[in-house]
C-alpha cells in the first residue's frame, strides 16, 4: 500500500513534503533520496520565474535518478494525482501527459477486447 505525502506552504511560501499517517512499518517513501536534500528542490515558490523553475526541476530529477523508490514514487503521484511537484523524476506537466497516455492505451485495449469478443460471436 503507497502511503501519500502532501505538501504544505512555509512560512517563506515554498511546498514543503509531509508524511501523512501511515500504519506500515516501512512505506517506501522512507527509502527516497529526497528526504535528505531541501524539500524546497521539489515544490516551486510562488512566482517563481520560469528559468529558476526550469533549473531546479532538472537539480530535483538528477536526485531522484539515483532513488531506490524512483517508481513507487512515480505511481504514488500517478495514482493521487499529486498536481504540484516534482515526484518520481517527472514534473506535474510529465505526469499530465504520461497520464494521458495511460488512458489513450486503456481506451485502445478496450475498444480491441470489444473488437475480439464481436469476432468471436460471429464466428
Amino acid at each position: 500500500m503507497l502511503h501519500p505525502i502532501e505538501a504544505r506552504l512555509d512560512e517563506s511560501g515554498t511546498h514543503v513534503p509531509v508524511q501523512r499517517g501511515s500504519t506500515d512499518d516501512t512505506p517506501w517513501h522512507t527509502n527516497a533520496a529526497c528526504r535528505r536534500d531541501e524539500a524546497g528542490l521539489f515544490f516551486a515558490p510562488s512566482k517563481e520565474p520560469t528559468a529558476a523553475r526550469l533549473a531546479r526541476e532538472e537539480q530535483a530529477k538528477r536526485v531522484c535518478a539515483r532513488c531506490p523508490v524512483l517508481m513507487s514514487c512515480r505511481e504514488h503521484a500517478l495514482l493521487q494525482p499529486e498536481p504540484y511537484g516534482v515526484w518520481g523524476g517527472l514534473t506535474a506537466a510529465e505526469r499530465r501527459v504520461v497520464l494521458a497516455r495511460r488512458r489513450r492505451r486503456e481506451q485502445e485495449l478496450r475498444e480491441a477486447a470489444r473488437a475480439t469478443r464481436q469476432i468471436a460471436a460471429a464466428g
